[in-house]
């Protein structure tokens, strides 16, 4: 169904049809509700969502926002020191950008999960919290794979994060930027990984997830890079997020280098697809989401999506950096800010990224 919701305010009803309406009311609410049977309900007021602030979160890369039924945001990222993960939380998206942050668990000193503390993203399963992120052995800097943290407290800044291991794929390889979903009852877990024998440094992967730790049956390659905008600098998919809509499940990734050529690309699968062939899945041939010299966003990616505070306005959450050209490794440069804008939709129910916007005017400017 189409999500556009700036349909123009109706007329103001006349006095007659209020009447009506207010008997046709209490008719209703005389009428016992039926277990299973949708009631009439008086239509809710949702407020107007306030004007994104951005950046957001300043020096915060690979960002995740988890919307909560507490009625909390909840944020996660990459620390740029990359040996931590830390957590906010705040009852309005802009509230994220000034709401404390606590480190809820340190990378250890020496042995695994010591190095390169990636990619963080929380997810509320089961009545527990879990944490999914990359990471590697202190001595081996580069032997990055994906590890897993539970908490069962309802508040995940209370209680103790248990370490339950790593998320053991097909190949002891490379691997990093997992994110889990549902669809029709199943959890799926869609990762990015070195493949063996694949002319890349990685592509996008999915498995049916056993528990929130485990993977079963078998995992497929739903994306390797192909096209020449995934494989500047690197050959590069990573970052998989899914956002279902109008019948569709859309999966965004990153391609290509970590600088200004980073961008996102899109596969998109039919909801009653059978998830776990990769013919389901049709990647766009072009990018979606692409640096912007108008706008002065640069290196777009890593994109996660929420809803605004009306609980209607779809957000796209993403990083970029401010300026284009950067001194040594991309990765030793801190200044990539988590960034939040109006997710659209096409007439075709696909979804419309447009381009990442300006800055936010500051006062004064």
């Amino acid at each position: 169904m189409s999500r556009d919701r700036d349909h123009a305010l109706p007329e103001t009803p006349s006095r007659r049809l209020l009447l009506k309406g207010a008997a046709a009311a209490g008719a209703l609410a005389a009428v016992p509700a039926v277990p299973g049977v949708a009631q009439a309900a008086t239509p809710a007021r949702h407020p107007r969502p306030a004007p994104f602030v951005n950046p957001l979160v300043r020096n915060r890369a690979d960002p995740h926002i988890h919307r909560h039924k507490d009625g909390f945001y909840y944020f996660t990222a990459t620390a740029p020191e990359y040996d931590r993960i830390i957590l906010r939380r705040s009852r309005t998206l802009n509230g994220l950008g000034t709401a404390a942050e606590s480190v809820i668990w340190r990378a250890h000193p020496t042995g695994n999960m010591g190095a390169h503390i990636w990619a963080p993203e929380l997810h509320r399963i089961g009545g527990k919290w879990y944490i999914y992120f990359a990471s590697a052995p202190a001595e081996d800097v580069w032997a990055i794979r994906i590890w897993v943290l539970e908490n069962a407290h309802p508040n995940p800044f209370k209680g103790t994060w248990v370490e339950k291991g790593q998320v053991k794929t097909a190949w002891e390889t490379f691997s990093l930027d997992a994110t889990t979903f549902t669809h029709r009852g199943s959890r799926y877990l869609a990762w990015a990984q070195h493949e063996p024998g694949m002319d890349n440094n990685t592509g996008i992967f999915l498995s049916e997830m056993a528990n929130p730790w485990t993977l079963k049956g078998p995992q497929v390659r739903l994306s390797t890079p192909e096209y020449d905008w995934e494989r500047i600098g690197y050959k590069v998919n990573e970052g998989p997020y899914v956002l279902k809509r109008n019948g569709r499940l859309f999966m965004t990734y990153s391609a290509s280098a970590t600088d200004f050529n980073y961008c996102m690309g899109l596969l998109t699968a039919d909801a009653d697809s059978h998830l776990l062939d990769p013919i389901s899945w049709v990647k766009s041939p072009t990018p979606v989401f692409t640096s912007n010299d108008t706008t002065k966003q640069y290196g777009p990616g890593h994109s996660c999506f929420t809803v605004a505070e009306d609980g209607r306005t779809d957000v796209l959450v993403y990083h970029a950096r401010q300026y284009k050209e950067i001194n040594g490794d991309p990765l030793n440069d801190p200044n990539r800010h988590t960034r939040v804008q109006k997710l659209g939709w096409k007439p075709d129910g696909t979804p419309d990224f447009g381009i990442p916007v300006a800055d936010t005017a500051q006062a004064g400017d």
